[in-house]
């Protein structure tokens, strides 16, 4: 069987590496360059489901948030492709934050107070002190704003609605902010049942100790000290089934990954944020932690057909340190050549983000260039590899945290 992978991204990237160990899969279809992709990966241009249809693939899978909130899950589906990813309606949860709140209201799942603004002068009179400020729409994971005071939060939503985000910028929402540890916990969904994964920690800021501007993600953890199976239990129970409950009850059938980012309150649980598909970089992690076939647990979200039971997940830890180019998530100078990439193996693998490979020589091509991602027993060993294998990569200019995984 084929799959064809849409994005080519990190995360596409340790998609590609799972697929490809299934026995079931004899051929990738890609729609873009990853120096990370197999060799004999077919790259196809143009039209999605007209190559989907040409190359016979079996399975579909989309990585990034865009082609899901442009529909294209429904232009396969009506081709008669399966697909694991979910509807553009059901693709709200993420491309529209301010619905996302609405449906968790609507169905009493634990979020922060809200409010939704379509010109500044509304929002400024909603700032009354420290909160969240979010562009409504998809901002590549930067469209928000975590503001200290009242006057950061006024300069924020200036920003927001003078273009910074683009149009996901034209609506913004103001939140109240919330306090605790943050947990990252997805599930396969077949439109009627979540599995739960195994929950990750991300870490957004850019500095260590969670300091500096926000970006698409430095690093992530998988699992968490903290995260216990009652917790993960909890949110599965209070967030990601009611989620999925509603969403059939609303005529959206969720099928794919649905992505809680929480905030573990004193007074428990409650949703930060919704994606629809994996996390870069949750899903780098994830990969090496899956101890089984990850395709037919695809092929079955796809049909409706997920079964009622735990995954099956090695023992031990992973994490994934992110190298970017100096500047990130600000101007950054690419083409810089890089330079002590090891070859993938079973416990350590460096995922291509923004790298490119022209000639047999790898260059940087974007903000998060790598994620070097590493298996150990706890999440001190890998770690301590995570950051071995940092210390023997170059590239000019290369920026990461030394705090990934608590052991710097």
């Amino acid at each position: 069987m084929k799959v064809l992978l849409v994005g080519n991204g990190g995360r596409e990237h340790a998609l590609a590496w799972r697929i490809q160990l299934s026995p079931l899969v004899d051929g990738l279809v890609v729609t873009q360059l990853n120096p990370g992709f197999p060799a004999d990966a077919i790259v196809v241009s143009g039209d999605i489901v007209a190559a989907a249809l040409a190359h016979e693939v079996g399975l579909v899978v989309v990585g990034p948030e865009a082609p899901l909130a442009a529909g294209l899950s429904d232009d396969l589906r009506a081709a008669g492709l399966k697909v694991f990813a979910p509807s553009k309606a059901a693709a709200q949860l993420e491309s529209s934050k301010a619905f996302a709140k609405a449906f968790m209201d609507r169905h009493g799942i634990p979020t922060a107070e809200w409010s939704t603004h379509d010109n500044p002068e509304s929002a400024h009179k909603a700032i009354v002190g420290a909160c969240v400020v979010k562009a409504d729409g998809l901002a590549a994971g930067k469209g928000v704003i975590i503001a200290d005071d009242a006057a950061e939060a006024h300069v924020a939503v200036d920003r927001m609605f003078d273009g910074a985000f683009g149009e996901a910028g034209h609506r913004v929402l103001i939140e109240q902010r919330l306090e605790g540890p943050e947990l990252s916990v997805l599930a396969f969904c077949d439109g009627k049942l979540a599995v739960p994964l195994l929950p990750c920690r991300d870490h957004k800021r850019r500095f260590d100790g969670d300091k500096g501007p926000n970006t698409g993600g430095m690093g992530a953890i998988c699992p968490p000290a903290d995260a216990t199976d009652a917790l993960v239990q909890s949110v599965l129970e209070t967030v990601l089934q009611p989620t999925v409950d509603g969403m059939a009850a609303e005529g959206m059938p969720f099928r794919g990954v649905l992505y809680a980012g929480v905030m573990l309150t004193e007074s428990g649980p409650k949703v930060l944020e919704f994606n629809v598909r994996f996390g870069d970089p949750e899903c780098q992690p994830l990969m090496l932690m899956l101890d089984e076939d990850i395709v037919p647990l695809m092929l079955s979200a796809a049909a409706g057909e997920l079964e009622s039971r735990p995954f099956k997940w090695r023992p031990g830890a992973a994490c994934c340190v992110v190298m970017a180019s100096g500047g990130y998530p600000g101007p950054i100078e690419k083409g810089h050549i890089i330079t002590g990439v090891a070859a993938p193996q079973a416990d350590a693998v460096t995922f291509f983000a923004g790298a490119q490979s022209r000639d047999g020589i790898l260059s940087t091509a974007g903000g998060r260039v790598l994620g070097v991602t590493t298996f150990g027993s706890d999440l001190k060993s890998a770690a301590t590899r995570a950051y071995e294998q940092v210390s023997k990569i170059n590239f000019e200019a290369a920026v990461w945290r030394s705090d990934i995984g608590g052991t710097r």
